[in-house]
């Protein structure tokens, strides 16, 4: 038998597991979407700043800590915001749920794999008119340390770093590295954008590093801020 001559249905073989996974995935995702749309709707939300996402508005890179992504998820849903995954299973449900809320299709990569091309796109769809939204501390932390990625993507579109502060009372607090917080229904939520920081096109590295700890430094106040609002 000629060991080259593969049966002609191995490689419809080998896909099938990815074809159930792609299924399940964007159920669960779609699923999870309207959960948090369901959730979300039972929030008292309140806005502090001037929230600079929606039509017609300039583009931004929205720049707030890992620990709000769900409020964030629902705040900002509807808004076609890019957001970068990672290239991995949980990227892939994250994406699904993205997906499911409105938000523009994600690049996919991070730090360790794929991250310049997902960069790359990234900018080419800020540039056409998406604001992003960055979790600055994620994916892995350390918890509230601004990474040089928004800097990075503010800097080669040509807009302003946003920084955002959000908490929630009551909620979950996932025991993960950044203590992920999960609004309950009928949570008063607070958002608080602080002040916008501009980025120019030529910086030396110790200026990027100093806009780096300046964008740390407002998000911190921000989160700080939103926390103190509801007494925490």
């Amino acid at each position: 038998m000629n060991p080259a001559a593969a049966p002609p249905h191995s490689s419809s073989a080998a896909t099938r597991p990815q074809r159930r996974w792609r299924a399940l995935r964007g159920f669960l995702g779609r699923m999870a979407a309207g959960l948090v749309r369901l959730l979300g709707a039972t929030w008292r939300v309140e806005v502090l700043g001037e929230n600079p996402v929606g039509p017609g508005k300039t583009p931004v890179a929205g720049a707030l800590w890992h620990r709000g992504l769900f409020i964030a998820a629902h705040f900002f849903r509807d808004q076609r915001i890019v957001v970068m995954v990672s290239r991995s299973r949980d990227g892939d449900w994250i994406e699904s749920v993205l997906s499911g809320l409105g938000f523009a299709r994600s690049p996919r990569g991070s730090s360790s794999r794929g991250g310049a091309s997902a960069l790359r796109r990234q900018v080419e769809l800020v540039r056409a008119g998406h604001s992003a939204a960055l979790l600055c501390d994620g994916p892995r932390g350390p918890a509230r340390v601004a990474k040089a990625g928004v800097v990075a993507l503010a800097r080669a579109a040509g807009v302003p770093v946003q920084p955002v502060g959000l908490s929630a009372r009551p909620c979950l607090h996932f025991g993960s590295w950044d203590t992920t917080l999960l609004p309950l229904p009928f949570a008063r939520v607070v958002a608080v954008f602080g002040r916008p920081i501009p980025i120019r096109a030529e910086m030396t590295a110790e200026e990027l590093e100093q806009t780096r700890l300046e964008i740390e430094r407002e998000i911190e106040r921000a989160t700080r801020e939103a926390d103190e609002r509801l007494g925490l």
